[in-house]
């Protein structure tokens, strides 16, 4: 029984596993932020960043490396995190479904989303999910973002993919769409980037 179990603990792990504990990250998705920052330079020092679905934190101590002492970093996720943080990160433990978006501002200069839905294995359903995930992330940055500002979200490919991503290109000046290679090749995520808020 252990053998199986140990067996199914390592076939997730690969060099970015093993990278982000060497390198201090609770998990390897933060090279997906990593590739996103070095092809469109979304974060720059003193931005104030609102991180939806952050745990378990590697998105969040990334993103405050990047604005510096002079920035604000806030996460947001269902799960409360445990683990040091800067002195200019913070956590709110919310649901964004039920989220008082007018609490945090409107001088937000990124939002990011790496939000998914527990997955049920039904590739539809699982993509209907995250599409009802990024709707929400997509409403808070209308709100909360300053005209200019930048958004970037992970969503699962399926029938809404598209539809996503006429919103979102509506709502800014430029559309990118982006596939990390830090991204799982079995993953079906992709992420939507949305620069220049308009106003």
């Amino acid at each position: 029984m252990k053998r199986t179990a140990s067996k199914k603990k390592n076939q997730w792990q690969d060099h970015y596993t093993r990278r982000a504990k060497k390198e201090h990250f609770p998990a390897r998705s933060v090279y997906k932020l990593q590739e996103i920052q070095q092809k469109h330079q979304l974060i720059k020092k003193g931005d104030k960043i609102l991180d939806l679905g952050c745990a378990p934190g590697s998105w969040l101590l990334y993103a405050a490396k990047l604005t510096g002492d002079r920035g604000r970093v806030v996460g947001l996720d269902l799960k409360p995190l445990t683990g040091r943080l800067p002195s200019h990160a913070e956590i709110i433990t919310a649901d964004v479904f039920a989220l008082d978006v007018e609490s945090l501002g409107t001088d937000f200069d990124v939002v990011l989303s790496d939000m998914a839905p527990a997955t049920t294995g039904h590739k539809d359903v699982d993509a209907a999910r995250s599409y009802n995930l990024c709707e929400a992330a997509l409403g808070i940055a209308q709100r909360v973002l300053r005209p200019g500002g930048s958004f970037a979200c992970k969503i699962f490919q399926g029938p809404d993919f598209q539809t996503f991503a006429d919103i979102v290109k509506g709502g800014f000046k430029a559309l990118k769409i982006f596939k990390p290679r830090s991204s799982r090749k079995a993953s079906r995520e992709i992420f939507v980037i949305g620069k220049g808020k308009k106003n």
